[in-house]
């Protein structure tokens, strides 16, 4: 874990839903911007938000595992709505908005957080059972445990899940 003497935020990313993920790394990067520390740990289905697309494999997998690589989302650009997704059309009309307001995609958010230094860690946990390896997530991904998780949380001044 990252320690240090600034304001620290520290958020539990457990959706896989496109608009939360908007929001949880709209705030990691507005908490960076004010010179925060910000550690996201990714839990079960908010790891669909971290998977690279260009790394998934169904190597050393069982059946279960290898079906869900399939059936999971592969990358935030493919998470679906929390409302009114509506096979898709609902995701494709906030998009149409957030471009019509010259917002940024939430692939966009994600890789402005890296570049900004939020620090991303996968449950381990969750990998585990979710069938996903630690070489599929994005760089810069560091897998932890609750324990370390929860340890440093104590020391945030902000914590939220999302």
């Amino acid at each position: 874990m990252i320690m240090d003497n600034k304001k620290k935020l520290s958020l539990i990313m457990f959706s896989g839903d496109y608009d939360k993920a908007l929001a949880a790394l709209i705030l990691a990067n507005t908490a960076r911007q004010l010179d925060m520390t910000v550690n996201i740990f990714f839990a079960f289905w908010g790891l669909c938000l971290i998977r690279d697309p260009e790394k998934m494999s169904l190597e050393d997998k069982t059946a279960f595992e290898k079906m869900f690589t399939f059936v999971a989302p592969n990358g935030p650009e493919d998470l679906p709505l929390s409302k009114m997704n509506m096979a898709g059309i609902g995701k494709a009309m906030l998009k149409e908005m957030m471009e019509e307001h010259d917002t940024p995609d939430l692939t966009a958010f994600l890789k402005g957080a890296q570049k900004k230094g939020v620090n991303f860690f996968a449950c381990k946990l969750s990998v585990e059972v979710m069938g996903f390896k630690s070489e599929e997530m994005l760089p810069n991904v560091k897998v932890i445990t609750a324990q370390e998780y929860l340890k440093d949380a104590l020391e945030a001044d902000i914590e939220l899940f999302i």
